[in-house]
C-alpha cells in the first residue's frame, strides 16, 4: 500500500512520521511504511531533537480511542519549530471516542417483557444490541438529578446524533398545576422535599417507574433546566412526585408555562431515530432511520476528552475530525501557543474544545457542532494582576452547541483576562451564544443569530454578577433574530446584576430582543451602570437600550453580600478592587465599595442610530437627542432585503449624526484563507425590514 505525505516539497520537514490505521507500529513510520498508532508516532517524535521541525501526518481512516490521546510538555516544540499533528492532504481522519457497531450486532427484539413495553407500532422496527458483546462493560448509574445528558453511551448513525427515546417527540409537555413546590436548595432549603405536579392527559400512565423515569424540565425559570427522576405516578389523580427537589423549587418563576419532557423510556421509543439504553440489562434498543447494512453506527464510550494537551507548548493540530466522545472533544491545559486549526469537532456529550490556563493558545477555522454542553471555552490570564493570556478563538463556525444542557452552554465562553473572540459564526441554540467572565476581553467581528430560541430572561451575549469583571469591548458584531416573546424579556447583550465597566461599539442589531415585562432592551443592563453604547445600529428592535436600575437600598445589600450576591468575596477576596492594578486600570472603581447616598448610577449612549424601532431607551441610559438618530424608514442601506445593513455614502445618517462612523459589516463573520478555503453559504432567508413603523421615542 502506498501513502502520499500530503506535504509539498517546499514544506518537507526533517522529522516526519506517518500514521495509518492499517499500518504497523513495527514499521519505520515512512509514507510507504507508516505506523499504526498515535502513541508510536509520539514516541518517535520525542526521540528527535527539539532544534528541528517535527511532524506527524495522519492518513485517512478511523482511529478509535479507548482512552485519551495525551500530549504533554515532553511533546512540545519551540516557537521556531512547532510540532505538528496534521491530516494528510485530502484525507478524512477521524478520532472517535466510541465503538463502531457492525450491522451484525443488531438483532430483533424477542423478549416478551421488552416487547410489551414497546408501542405496538414500533415492535417490528426496533432492534437491540447486547452492549457487553459490543465491548461496553460499564455504564454509570444515572443520578437522581443532573444537568446535561445522562451518563449513558450516545448513539450516532451516519454521523448524526440519534434521539434518546422521549415524550413528547417534539417540544414540551406543560405542567397543568403545581401541587407542592418542594424544597428550593438554591435558597438554602436543604430539606430535600420533592415537588409534586399535576399533568394533563394519560401518557405518563404507561411509564414504568421501576425501570427509571427522568423528566428534563424548566421547573422554575426559563433560564435554568435540569433533569430529575420520577419517584411515583398517581394515575388516578394524574400527579407526578419527583424523587428530589428542583434547584429553585417547582414554581412559576417566569410567565410562560412550566414545561418538561420524559427521556430514555422504552415505552416512548416510537419513531425512527430514537434509541433506549437499559443499564440494568446492558441492552441498547434502536429504531434505525434507514437500513443499517452499510450505515456508519458509532456508540460513544470514552468519558474523557479524545485529545488532551497538558502543559504542551508550540504544538499545531490541524485538519482532524474529533467526534463521538462522552467527554470533551479536545482539552488544552497550561502550556503556550497550542494551535487547533481547521479541525471538525462534533457529536460530543460535553464541550467541543476546552482551553484552560497557559497563554497564546488559538482555536482557528474550526467547525464545532452538535455538542452537548457548549462549543468552546477560552479561560486564561491572571485576574489578580490583570495579566492577559492572549488566547484567541478566530474564524470558527459553531452551531447546535447545547444539545443536552439547554442553558448556560454557550458557543463560546471566554474567562480570565485579555482573550479575543473574533470572526466567528455562532447560531442555532435554545439559550445564549457568548458568555463573558473576566476582564479586558475583545469580542469583535462575529455574526450571531437564532439563539435564545426557547429561553427567557436571557441574552445572546451574557455577562454579570461580578462588577470586578470589566474593561471588555464588544464591537463590530452582527446580531440578528435573537430571542422570542415569552413574557419576561430577552436581549442581544445582557449585563446582569450590577454589572458594568464595558463598551458596546459599532454593532448591528436586527430584530433582537423583547421588552417583555417592561425593562428589557436589545442592549440591557440589570442593576448596573458605567456602560458605554456607542456608534451602534439598531433595526426593528422593540427597545434599543433597556435597563432596570437598582436603588441605593438594593445596591447596599449587594455590597454587603446579601440577597444571593457574593460581592464581598468576589470584589475583595478573589481580587481586590480597592487597590491597584484595579483602581489604576479602572478609575471608576475608586470608592465603589463606599458609594455616597444618591450618587448617580448611569450608563452612556452616544452616536447610536435606531431605525424602525419601538423605543430608543429606558432606565438609566443617558443619551442626548443631538447624539442619537431615530428614524422610521430605511436611511440608505445598501441592501436591507438581503441583510446588508451597511450605509451608502450618501445616507442621511452621516449628515444628521456627524459623529457616526461607517460600520464595517463586510468584515464580520467568517473569512476564507488557507485554513478555511471555502465558506458556508450565507443565504439571507429572512423577511425584509418593514418600510414604515411607529417612530422611535426616547
Amino acid at each position: 500500500m502506498s501513502f502520499a505525505s500530503g506535504i509539498s516539497d517546499s514544506s518537507v520537514v526533517p522529522s516526519e512520521f506517518h500514521i495509518d490505521p492499517h499500518g504497523d507500529d513495527a514499521n519505520p513510520g515512512t509514507a510507504e511504511r507508516p505506523f499504526a498508532s498515535l502513541e508510536r508516532a509520539r514516541e518517535a517524535l520525542r526521540q528527535c531533537g527539539s532544534d528541528q521541525s517535527r511532524c506527524a501526518v495522519l492518513h485517512s481512516g478511523t482511529y478509535r480511542r479507548a482512552e485519551t490521546f495525551r500530549l504533554s510538555a515532553e511533546d512540545s516544540g519551540s516557537a521556531a519549530h512547532p510540532v505538528e499533528w496534521r491530516a494528510a492532504a485530502g484525507s478524512e481522519v477521524r478520532l472517535i471516542g466510541g465503538v463502531v457497531l457492525a450491522a451484525s450486532a443488531f438483532e430483533p427484539v424477542r423478549n416478551a417483557a421488552a416487547l410489551a413495553r414497546l408501542d405496538v407500532t414500533a415492535r417490528p422496527h426496533v432492534l437491540k444490541v447486547d452492549l457487553h458483546g459490543a465491548g461496553v462493560h460499564a455504564i454509570d448509574e444515572t443520578p437522581v438529578k443532573f444537568r446535561g445528558a445522562p451518563p449513558l453511551p450516545e448513539l450516532f448513525f451516519n454521523d448524526e446524533r440519534m434521539t434518546l427515546a422521549r415524550w413528547p417527540n417534539e417540544g414540551w409537555a406543560t405542567i397543568a398545576k403545581i401541587i407542592d413546590p418542594g424544597a428550593s436548595p438554591r435558597t438554602g432549603d436543604e430539606s430535600g422535599k420533592p415537588g409534586v405536579f399535576e399533568y394533563e392527559g394519560d401518557r405518563p400512565a404507561r411509564w414504568n417507574t421501576d425501570a427509571g423515569v427522568w423528566l428534563h424540565g424548566y421547573w422554575c425559570y426559563d433560564w435554568y433546566e435540569e433533569a430529575i427522576q420520577v419517584a411515583s405516578i398517581d394515575r388516578q389523580k394524574r400527579q407526578i412526585r419527583l424523587a428530589g427537589p428542583s434547584h429553585y423549587g417547582l414554581h412559576q418563576g417566569n410567565p410562560s408555562p412550566r414545561r418538561y419532557k420524559a427521556i430514555n423510556l422504552l415505552e416512548e421509543l416510537d419513531q425512527p431515530g430514537e434509541y433506549y439504553v437499559d443499564p440494568r440489562t446492558h441492552t441498547l434498543y434502536f429504531w434505525p432511520p434507514a437500513p443499517i447494512a452499510n450505515a456508519r453506527i458509532v456508540l460513544s464510550t470514552l468519558k474523557e476528552p479524545v485529545l488532551a494537551l497538558d502543559g504542551a507548548s508550540h504544538v499545531v493540530v490541524r485538519g482532524l475530525t474529533i467526534e463521538a466522545s462522552m467527554g470533551d472533544g479536545v482539552q488544552v491545559r497550561g502550556g503556550e501557543d497550542v494551535r487547533l486549526q481547521a479541525c471538525l469537532i462534533r457529536n460530543t456529550r460535553e464541550r467541543g474544545v476546552t482551553v484552560s490556563g497557559g497563554s497564546a493558545h488559538r482555536v482557528e477555522a474550526c467547525d464545532i457542532h452538535h455538542t452537548g454542553t457548549g462549543g468552546l471555552l477560552l479561560d486564561g490570564g491572571d485576574r489578580k494582576s490583570l495579566t492577559a493570556a492572549g488566547h484567541g478563538a478566530v474564524n470558527n463556525h459553531i452551531w447546535r452547541f447545547s444539545e443536552h444542557q439547554f442553558t448556560y452552554a454557550s458557543a463560546i465562553e471566554v474567562h480570565g483576562v485579555g482573550n479575543r473572540v473574533a470572526h466567528n459564526l455562532l447560531h442555532d441554540a435554545p439559550h445564549m451564544a457568548i458568555g463573558i467572565k473576566g476582564n479586558d476581553h475583545v469580542i469583535e467581528f462575529n455574526i450571531v443569530h437564532t439563539v435564545c430560541t426557547e429561553t427567557d430572561d436571557a441574552g445572546a451575549c451574557y455577562k454579570g454578577r461580578d462588577p470586578s469583571c470589566r474593561g471588555n469591548v464588544i464591537q463590530y458584531n452582527f446580531w440578528h433574530h435573537i430571542g422570542k416573546p415569552m413574557g419576561h424579556g430577552n436581549a442581544a447583550i445582557y449585563f446582569d446584576d450590577g454589572d458594568g465597566g464595558d463598551r458596546v461599539i459599532g454593532n448591528v442589531f436586527f430584530r433582537c430582543g423583547d421588552p417583555g415585562m417592561g425593562s428589557f432592551g436589545t442592549v440591557f443592563s440589570h442593576g448596573g451602570h458605567d456602560l458605554v453604547a456607542e456608534n451602534n445600529l439598531f433595526i426593528e428592535c422593540r427597545r434599543a437600550l433597556g435597563s432596570a436600575p437598582w436603588n441605593d437600598a438594593v445596591w447596599a445589600k449587594a455590597l454587603r453580600g446579601e440577597d444571593g450576591h457574593f460581592w464581598t468575596k468576589l470584589l475583595l477576596q478573589d481580587v481586590d478592587i480597592t487597590q491597584p492594578p484595579f483602581t489604576t486600570r479602572y478609575p471608576a472603581l475608586v470608592g465603589f465599595m463606599d458609594p455616597k447616598p444618591g450618587q448617580p448610577r448611569e450608563s452612556r449612549a452616544k452616536n447610536n442610530v435606531m431605525v424602525m424601532c419601538g423605543q430608543a431607551s429606558g432606565g438609566n441610559w443617558r443619551l442626548n437627542s443631538s447624539e442619537t438618530m431615530v428614524i422610521d424608514h430605511d436611511p440608505g442601506f445598501i441592501n436591507a432585503t438581503k441583510g446588508d445593513f451597511r450605509l451608502r455614502a450618501d445616507s442621511q445618517v452621516f449628515t444628521a449624526l456627524p459623529g457616526f462612523t461607517a460600520i464595517p459589516m463586510e468584515k464580520m463573520g467568517l473569512y476564507s484563507d488557507e485554513l478555511r478555503p471555502r465558506l458556508p453559504a450565507r443565504e439571507w432567508k429572512y423577511p425584509p425590514p418593514v418600510q414604515a413603523a411607529a417612530p422611535c421615542g426616547h
